[in-house]
């Protein structure tokens, strides 16, 4: 009960000191701090004011004081641990320096109360607009000018452990800050100094001990959440070759040292203090490279799993300095499978043909993927786009290519109408590269063979197939000796477009020169929709009808359904609104069988 008690006194204490001191007042202590050393004791009075539960206007004000008050003096204050020290030996002797100690202790505590104001969930987002602009002008003018990295570090340490909503926030920094080269360089050190702590394992068991253990994941979770939105919202250092497009922060030209806590400074190899386009945006990629590789060893949660891996082969790769490190993670993701090896494919793919990644098990894990829920799932057109891609290359073996068109064909049989139309132009590009599959068009038993024969290859035995469609490895599915009799069955389809687009597979494959590739990506993202709009836009010519001599009293004739009978059941009433209904049925049948009669007249005196 004592923190509570403590708690509600010292709010009590700060409602007194509003009522005390109202904006009149606030405001005259920030001239008379600014006018004189002799207000010095106004600074500590001011500090109170900086709250999230003060006013906003006293906020404000106090802020706007105090900013004006520190900014030519930062540059002069010395580090808080220097200082200590030296007080040790110095104290009785330069009383200066106590006064500089003394005043960069009130420093850290006024940079304490901004960010708690950024990252706190009573403030308005307008007063945490200004708090953070604040801190950004004290970044700017830390060092003698450079970058103040120890601030910055503070300020996304706070925003990722905070528990509010920091959208935003972020909102604001990417706005007016990560387009600076420096803010983003200093973003990339911090977030990977932030990952480096972050010790799943370890912080599981301190919360199991302390019987805590159902706050660890959702915490962490949060804090991975939060690092993710940091780290998309920096553009990319892709951009930034030209010194055109170098903007510093913390300073206009681009003979600025950026230094940051570890002693490294942001120059040129050289040693030089002039930075050049190059030595720039080769820096920033090394920082680039090691958050995201810290990133992605964090125990990722699905959804920013699946999210990562959507993005990651446009906005990540072509920005590493070195994208074979990916490998790993790439690897792991493809060997999943599902959905999380279909979003892992477009970025392996890019590694595989643009990197030079070995990967000896990848056509072998890409059959495994081919099943009918692929059809249904959100990704599915990159997937056939990116299919078609690794079965373009004509050294592909002919085992490879027969057993690829004939597990699409088995799904044909399976998947809806869309899928079909999906599946006949991958196998319309498979016959057309691999002459040597043609063979699976059309195939006849062979009548020669023996009935011998037949028992033990199972060659002339009526309707067998050898093709294994349970096999996962493609060079024991035997599709060599199957054929493609499941395309044929199209030809029959229900949906129109599936049995016109069939027809395409009749014409002669292997003769390059006078036919063409599908584009599978103008129909790997078709639905019933998209089919059933293309098939209403259609001009159709000829439309079959049928005439009918009498109207038909029932959906289907007993001689559909031989020993059934149609009719109404013994002892049915009718009254007299049926015998109306029945009358006017027959008055439209002989209608019918009239305009029927003189329809039959004019065609035989035409």
């Amino acid at each position: 009960m004592e923190p509570a008690i403590s708690g509600g006194n010292g709010k009590k204490r700060e409602k007194k000191r509003e009522k005390k001191h109202k904006l009149k007042d606030v405001k005259a202590l920030g001239h008379q701090l600014l006018s004189s050393r002799a207000h010095i004791n106004n600074l500590p009075l001011l500090l109170t004011f900086v709250a999230p539960s003060s006013p906003p206007s006293h906020v404000v004000e106090s802020v706007l004081s105090l900013q004006s008050f520190f900014t030519p003096l930062v540059p002069e204050l010395p580090s808080l641990a220097s200082a200590s020290s030296s007080l040790k030996w110095e104290s009785e002797k330069d009383p200066e320096l106590i006064y500089k100690t003394w005043l960069r202790s009130k420093f850290d505590e006024f940079v304490r109360s901004l960010v708690g104001i950024v990252v706190s969930p009573d403030a308005s987002d307008t007063l945490k607009e200004i708090v953070l602009d604040t801190l950004m002008e004290f970044v700017k003018l830390g060092k003698c000018g450079s970058f103040q990295s120890t601030i910055y570090h503070r300020l996304i340490h706070s925003i990722v452990n905070s528990p509010v909503v920091i959208d935003p926030i972020l909102e604001d920094l990417s706005l007016k800050y990560f387009k600076y080269i420096d803010v983003s360089y200093f973003t990339y050190i911090s977030l990977e100094k932030i990952m480096r702590t972050i010790q799943p394992k370890e912080f599981h068991s301190k919360n199991v001990e302390g019987g805590d253990a159902g706050r660890a994941r959702p915490s962490l979770k949060q804090t991975i959440h939060k690092i993710h939105r940091i780290i998309l919202r920096i553009p990319p250092p892709g951009g930034r070759d030209d010194p055109s497009n170098i903007e510093m922060w913390s300073g206009s030209e681009l003979d600025v040292n950026l230094s940051k806590d570890d002693g490294e400074q942001l120059k040129s190899d050289k040693g030089d203090k002039v930075l050049s386009a190059a030595s720039v945006s080769k820096k920033i990629k090394l920082k680039f490279t090691k958050a995201w590789l810290s990133f992605l060893r964090l125990p990722l949660p699905l959804d920013v799993y699946k999210e990562v891996l959507v993005y990651l082969h446009k906005d990540v790769i072509p920005h590493l300095s070195n994208s074979s490190m990916l490998c790993d993670f790439l690897t792991r993701s493809y060997d999943i499978g599902g959905v999380v090896s279909v979003m892992a494919l477009s970025s392996l793919y890019i590694l595989m043909t643009q990197h030079g990644l070995e990967y000896p098990n990848f056509y072998d894990k890409l059959y495994a993927l081919l099943q009918p829920s692929i059809f249904m799932a959100k990704h599915r057109a990159k997937f056939f786009e990116l299919l078609d891609s690794c079965l373009r290359s004509p050294l592909l073996p002919a085992y490879l290519a027969a057993a690829f068109a004939k597990k699409l064909s088995r799904m044909s049989l399976s998947v809806p109408p869309s899928g079909s139309l999906v599946i006949i132009a991958l196998i319309h590009n498979l016959l057309r590269r691999h002459p040597s599959i043609n063979c699976l068009v059309h195939r006849e038993d062979d009548g020669a063979a023996t009935k011998g024969q037949a028992k033990m290859e199972n060659d002339v035995i009526p309707g067998f197939d050898h093709f294994r469609d349970e096999e996962v490895n493609p060079i024991k599915t035997n599709a060599s000796r199957s054929s493609l009799w499941e395309v044929d069955s199209l030809r029959y389809h229900y949906c129109p477009a599936v049995s016109r687009f069939v027809l395409s597979l009749e014409s002669d494959l292997t003769v390059r020169a006078k036919t063409t590739e599908v584009n599978v990506k103008d129909m790997s993202s078709g639905s019933y929709g998209t089919i059933f709009g293309d098939e209403m836009r259609r001009r159709v010519k000829q439309v079959p009808l049928a005439f009918y001599r009498a109207t038909p009293s029932s959906l289907f004739s007993e001689s559909d359904f031989p020993g059934w009978s149609f009719q109404l059941e013994a002892g049915a009433e009718e009254d007299d609104d049926d015998d109306d209904n029945h009358g006017d049925c027959r008055t439209c049948a002989n209608a019918s069988t009239g305009q029927y009669a003189k329809r039959q007249r004019l065609e035989s005196t035409s």
